[in-house]
């Protein structure tokens, strides 16, 4: 395993602004596929952004579901967002992310109106492990030097190097979702919520292949702090699909759920 890459040699954020709507992608944004593609996760936060910008003051963003409609090419883009549903309790808006003039990806997100804290907290929830002393990164030998791998710390606190399907890894996101905007609780939960599946891998990565068409992420609140817990699961049926499932926690607690169906093939 190679040591955490210093943060002089990771681009300055995720994306950088262009105006308009328009980002150009950087080397972060970089899948352990292609380098021409981008991992699912920048994706995920930066359609969140522009939907969290148009949502009315008071909402907060509590669920987002994100289609990938291919591999997302890493060029220019622009994003488009339209309300479905408006609301003062309730909303719905979606947002789409274009490449060369074609839909890559789709997000639709609910935004629900805050209020008084409830009198109850519901159910009970076990915390999470304690946030590891800094560790070598995770990665594949096959994969070392992939652009989003690199622009995330990840200490481990179960499931290192395993294909069990069961998984716990600290994050943290070590550079800015887009250039000369501070990382948001938002940004730092989406960008790592499609990692659930590699988190939790049930085959060895270079014999199969896991592939998430969708993620929907629900989010009873926000992370504070830098770190964000991920307790990741995949569970594979007999015709060749999967579910991986994710906790995700913070320092203080709770924060939400994340879920992926699975394509699984052998290479």
């Amino acid at each position: 395993m190679h040591k955490n890459r210093p943060m002089s040699d990771l681009p300055e954020a995720f994306y950088l602004p262009l105006g308009d709507g328009c980002y150009e992608p950087t080397r972060a944004t970089e899948s352990p596929w292609s380098p021409d593609a981008q991992h699912g996760g920048p994706p995920t936060a930066l359609l969140a952004h522009e939907l969290d910008a148009t949502a009315a003051p008071g909402m907060r963003l509590a669920r987002i579901s994100v289609d990938f409609l291919g591999p997302i090419p890493r060029r220019r883009l622009r994003i488009e967002v339209s309300t479905l549903r408006p609301g003062r309790q309730i909303a719905l808006a979606e947002a789409t992310m274009i490449v060369d003039d074609r839909p890559a990806v789709i997000a639709r997100a609910w935004h629900i109106a805050t209020g008084p804290t409830p009198p109850a907290a519901g159910a009970p929830f076990d915390p999470p492990p304690p946030l590891p002393e800094a560790q070598e990164d995770w990665h594949d030998p096959d994969l070392d030097g992939w652009g989003y791998g690199q622009a995330i710390e990840w200490r481990h606190t179960h499931g290192l190097g395993e294909t069990s399907g069961h998984a716990e890894v600290w994050t943290r996101v070590r550079i800015p979702l887009i250039a000369g905007e501070k990382p948001t609780g938002l940004a730092r939960a989406l960008i790592v919520a499609d990692s659930a599946n590699g988190i939790s891998l049930a085959l060895p990565m270079r014999q199969w292949l896991s592939i998430p068409p969708t993620m929907t992420a629900t989010l009873g609140r926000l992370p504070e702090g830098e770190w964000v817990h991920m307790a990741a699961r995949t569970r594979l049926s007999d015709d060749g699909l999967g579910v991986a499932h994710a906790t995700m926690s913070d320092l203080t607690g709770y924060l939400g759920e994340v879920t992926q169906p699975l394509l699984v093939r052998e290479r």
